[in-house]
């Protein structure tokens, strides 16, 4: 590299993490915030925000101070967190047209996503951001395109060569910097920064650049003697920061296009090194425009700012009220429970009394002539304890919607009809509704992000071993032209109402009112299998149904048909077969030729002509036996 090229690289660093320096002073607020919501949920909930931007705990003020933590933060989000862990991560595509072509490339971007999300452990990562945002208020994704993954296809100069594959990965909010932190959105923002810390091994082994270390501050876990009372103590987890050898923060900054740059720039500094630069990677934006491989998630929106809010943040000033009343109510049953001496000055060695209290029985001498010592009286607790206990509590319902039904699921005492607790249900759902519509949003924007990663770096035919329909995975050779719709829509429509129970005695219901059955009131064979597969029980004690394995021989005689004729057997289940063998005809689902078709169409046929003698059979053998 000459001495132009030094000077360029020298600049783009300086330029980088002089921006960095200024985002990450403006957003230092937020982060603070976030760190007292950690510490909260945890148990620390002792400490405050000082003036100068830090995290403390001023310690006990008297060595009788009550300081134990009630923590009802944690059951909080851990409720909210199991609410909303019921929102499925299943998608399809729809299609863009009712052409047969549009169909069947829907269909198989639909199972395409279905393998993705499973390769790249989806559920998993979006429980972990639920986690992140629903303490912080504000969880990233990032979805890019991993050189690094799927088949070896080749080397060059010995390295190995791989078709590459999709990455889905959380990003807290702690690594993400916009340039407008008052965006609604992040489309409003013309640039983003990455920052994560890396070890210098880890950056020499994608990058290929030997960085110097630094001692970088990361967020760790600590310990610390603040809690307990009279006589006794107690620690509390809290969030600290910690220094980390033989590491360095990587800078990766996304900077959407402009007139100067009319395809974005993309730029990773690391130390004082410049690991790459080069135009934005990735064409996420309308008409193959560029935009950024991030997805955002907010617990609660926050309007005129791009992170949301937590409702540990509405709740942190109810509980820091519950833990102070609860503690005085302590220290003043300590008062009354111990007693309170009064003693006149040099009448008793008050050494002694302090140190072993005045236990039953004891002797207490005193000087002749003084004051005997005596117990003060001390009031009884107040009632207004209790009234305001119970007041903050229900206030801590009122501000977090996740009332005493959804936390310690109790049926309340004074509630007995079975449509009253059905509303009241309902009520504690609709309060998880927007948190449950962000989540929704951001599937969905992570699925689209796939195909579209997919139509960008297909750049040849590939295969892709995918869920087939019958439980079997097959491979399925593709190229991008096939992934010509990215509409997503959901599989389901309210994962948070619609739970197990509720879905049982929906088809309970039907069954009643007669839905699954035909004109004659019987419930055909395959009707049967989806009840029990409802109710659980399509597996039911590791035993293969009898009907269940006729339907999926006659799902392994589809693929039969497109090399050779079919034979029905005498043992099959002629109605599951029939239905199973249209399905597969009228579905659209595979590129069925015409010669398969007819195969198809006399083997149903030879089907129907074995149900019908065995009608006969079973009508003229009831006719002999009367």
């Amino acid at each position: 590299m000459n001495k132009k090229d030094d000077r360029f690289e020298e600049e783009i660093v300086a330029e980088l993490k002089a921006d960095f320096k200024k985002r990450r002073e403006e957003r230092n607020s937020l982060e603070i915030q976030w760190r007292l919501n950690m510490n909260y949920l945890m148990g620390n909930q002792n400490a405050e925000i000082t003036e100068t931007g830090e995290v403390i705990d001023y310690g006990k003020q008297y060595f009788w101070q009550e300081r134990e933590v009630y923590n009802q933060i944690a059951a909080i989000v851990e409720t909210r967190l199991a609410k909303l862990a019921r929102i499925q991560a299943n998608v399809s595509v729809r299609p863009l047209t009712t052409d047969d072509a549009d169909i069947n490339a829907s269909k198989f971007a639909s199972k395409l996503l279905s393998s993705v999300n499973q390769e790249n452990k989806l559920e998993e990562i979006i429980s972990l951001g639920n986690h992140w945002s629903e303490v912080c208020g504000t969880v990233f994704y990032k979805v890019v395109w991993n050189p690094l993954k799927g088949k070896i296809i080749g080397k060059i100069r010995g390295k190995n060569i791989y078709e590459g594959d999709v990455d889905i990965v959380v990003c807290p909010p702690f690594e993400i910097f916009p340039d407008n932190i008052a965006a609604n959105s992040l489309s409003d923002c013309d640039s983003i920064i990455h920052a994560k810390v890396y070890s210098v091994e880890k950056i020499k082994q994608l990058w290929g650049v030997d960085v110097a270390p630094e001692q970088v501050n990361v967020f760790s876990f600590d310990s610390q003697n603040t809690l307990g009372g009279l006589g006794y103590g107690g620690s509390a987890p809290q969030v600290i920061f910690k220094s980390k050898d033989n590491s360095a923060v990587v800078l990766e900054k996304y900077e959407m296009p402009s007139v100067s740059f009319p395809n974005g720039r993309h730029i990773i500094v690391a130390g004082d090194k410049l690991l790459h630069y080069g135009e934005l990677p990735y064409r996420f934006g309308q008409d193959n425009n560029y935009d950024f491989p991030f997805i955002r998630q907010t617990a609660i929106v926050n309007t005129g700012c791009l992170f949301g809010s937590s409702v540990i943040e509405r709740v942190i000033p109810i509980q820091r009220s519950y833990n102070t009343l609860r503690n005085k109510k302590h220290e003043l049953l300590n008062r009354i429970s111990m007693g309170v001496l009064a003693v006149e000055d040099g009448s008793i060695d008050t050494d002694d009394i302090e140190e072993e209290g005045i236990s039953p029985g004891k002797i207490i001498v005193y000087r002749q002539g003084s004051t005997p010592p005596k117990l003060l009286e001390v009031p009884h607790v107040p009632t207004d304890f209790t009234l305001e206990e119970e007041r903050l509590l229900n206030e801590m319902v009122m501000v977090s919607g996740v009332s005493d039904f959804m936390k310690y699921t109790q049926t309340p005492a004074n509630v007995t009809s079975g449509t009253a607790l059905s509303l009241l249900i309902e009520q504690d759902d609709s309060r998880l509704s927007i948190s449950a519509a962000n989540i929704r949003g951001a599937i969905k924007c992570i699925s689209e992000k796939v195909l579209k990663l997919y139509k960008q770096f297909t750049v040849s035919r590939r295969l892709k071993r995918l869920a087939g329909g019958n439980g079997k995975n097959e491979l399925k050779s593709f190229y991008k032209n096939e992934l010509s719709s990215d509409d997503i829509i959901f599989d389901t429509e309210n994962d948070i109402s619609d739970t197990p129970a509720s879905r049982r005695n929906l088809v309970l219901e039907l069954l009643k009112m007669g839905m699954f059955a035909d004109e004659n009131g019987v419930i055909s064979a395959r009707s049967k299998l989806k009840v029990l597969e409802i109710f659980g029980l399509g597996n039911w004690e590791a035993s293969k149904d009898i009907d269940e394995l006729h339907q999926k021989k006659a799902c392994l005689e589809n693929e039969k048909f497109y090399e050779k004729n079919v034979d029905v057997e005498d043992i099959d289940n002629h109605e599951i077969h029939i239905i199973e063998h249209t399905k597969f005809l009228i579905s659209g689902e595979y590129d069925i030729g015409e010669q398969t078709r007819k195969k198809i169409k006399e083997h149903i046929k030879t089907h129907k002509k074995f149900e019908k003698m065995e009608k006969q059979l079973e009508i003229d053998n009831a006719a002999n036996n009367k």
